[in-house]
C-alpha cells in the first residue's frame, strides 16, 4: 500500500518521486528562493497546468508568480523575454514544444542571440520548458522532437532530462543560469516514479549543466 501524500511547497518527503513532482518541486523551490522567478503559460495557474505539472502552485504563490495567458505563444513568450531582459527570471511553459514554433523568432532571435549582439551587455535568464517528442494518443503536430533543432542554435543551452533527480536538479540549475535554457520534458515520463534521497530533496540541490554524468 502506498501512503497518501500531502501536497505542500515541498510535496514529497518519502523516497519516491515522479518526474511530474520533481519538476513541480524544482519550480516551487526557486519561486520561494528568488522573488524574480515566475511561471507563465497557458493554463499553468487555475487549471494546474495542462499536464498538472504546476499543480497547487497558483494556490500557494498567486497571480504574480504563476501567470495564466491567452492562447498566443508569440505574445506570452515575447512578454517573458522582455521580463528576462529587464532582470526577472521567467519560466515559460509551452503546452507542447510543437506550439513553440509560433514563438520561434523570440526564442532564437530575441533571446539566444542577445548576449552576442549586445557585446555581452545584455543577458536574458529565461527557461523555456514543456513536453517534447512522443506523447500518448495525440496527433503528429503534438509529437515531434525539437532537440536537434534547438541544439543548433548558438546561445541556447538545451537539456533533455530523464530521471526525477535530473529533472529536479537540472531545472533548478536552469532557472539560476544567466543564459537562456530550453528544457525538454517527456510526457510519457511524467508519471514514472524514481527513488530519491534527502540530498535530492534539499532546496539547494543542483545538477550542473554541461557536466557528464555516467550511470550504469
Amino acid at each position: 500500500m502506498v501512503a497518501a501524500r500531502t501536497f505542500t511547497s515541498s510535496p514529497i518527503t518519502n523516497e519516491k518521486m515522479t518526474v511530474r513532482e520533481s519538476i513541480n518541486s524544482a519550480m516551487s523551490d526557486e519561486i520561494e528562493r528568488d522573488s524574480k522567478v515566475f511561471l507563465i503559460g497557458e493554463e499553468v495557474a487555475q487549471y494546474n497546468g495542462a499536464y498538472k505539472v504546476s499543480k497547487g502552485m497558483w494556490d500557494r504563490y498567486g497571480d504574480q508568480r504563476v501567470v495564466d495567458t491567452p492562447i498566443t505563444e508569440a505574445g506570452f513568450t515575447g512578454l517573458a523575454v522582455g521580463a528576462g531582459l529587464a532582470g526577472l527570471r521567467p519560466v515559460v511553459e509551452f503546452m507542447t514544444f510543437n506550439f513553440a514554433l509560433q514563438a520561434i523568432d523570440h526564442v532564437v532571435n530575441s533571446t539566444a542571440k542577445t548576449l552576442y549582439m549586445s557585446a555581452g551587455d545584455l543577458t536574458c535568464p529565461i527557461v523555456f520548458r514543456g513536453i517534447n517528442g512522443v506523447s500518448a494518443s495525440v496527433g503528429a503536430q503534438h509529437t515531434q522532437c525539437f532537440g536537434s533543432w534547438y541544439a543548433q542554435v548558438p546561445g541556447l543551452k538545451v537539456i533533455s532530462p530523464w530521471s526525477a533527480e535530473d529533472c529536479r536538479g537540472l531545472l533548478k540549475s536552469a532557472i539560476r543560469d544567466n543564459d537562456p535554457v530550453v528544457f525538454l520534458e517527456n510526457e510519457m515520463m511524467y508519471g514514472v516514479e524514481f527513488d530519491v534521497d534527502s540530498k535530492v530533496m534539499d532546496k539547494d540541490f543542483l545538477v550542473p549543466i554541461g557536466k557528464a554524468k555516467v550511470e550504469r
